[in-house]
């Protein structure tokens, strides 16, 4: 699966989105080392602090379902449902990913399919706070 069919599922998930505060639809996919995909999207609440971003949403589909070993994710977003501009994983989706995935895996963002730009998340987080500084 290339980057540009991650785009546009990404782009599909973002349909789902619940954002009637923001109106900041999200939508990703997060593909798994052995090729299965997991969507997401935003799901906003009142109280703002309970929302849910698109990147956690597939994630935390993917754990329920028992995968544990990702390769890619790809973001898409924008007001209104209008990609204009890169939609960035926030802070705490790069900590909750940093969780799960290794420093090489690749974060996509795009705004069509003919401009997507590549991260990996350690470029994402640098020095991050992970499982490896807890010791035994």
């Amino acid at each position: 699966m290339d980057k540009k069919d991650l785009f546009n599922i990404a782009k599909d998930a973002m349909k789902h989105s619940y954002a009637p505060y923001s109106n900041y639809n999200v939508g990703a996919v997060l593909l798994t080392k052995n090729g299965k995909i997991y969507k997401g999207c935003n799901v906003e609440n009142a109280s703002y602090s309970l929302t849910n971003c698109a990147e956690r949403t597939a994630l935390f589909s993917a754990i329920a379902n028992g995968e544990k070993e990702f390769e890619a994710i790809c973001i898409v977003g924008g007001k209104n449902g209008v990609i204009t501009d890169y939609a960035m994983p926030c802070g705490a989706c790069r900590q909750v990913l940093a969780e799960f995935c290794e420093e090489d895996f690749k974060v996509f963002v795009g705004i069509n399919e003919n401009d997507i730009k590549e991260f990996k998340l350690g470029d994402l987080l640098p020095c991050s706070f992970d499982k490896s500084k807890l010791g035994e």
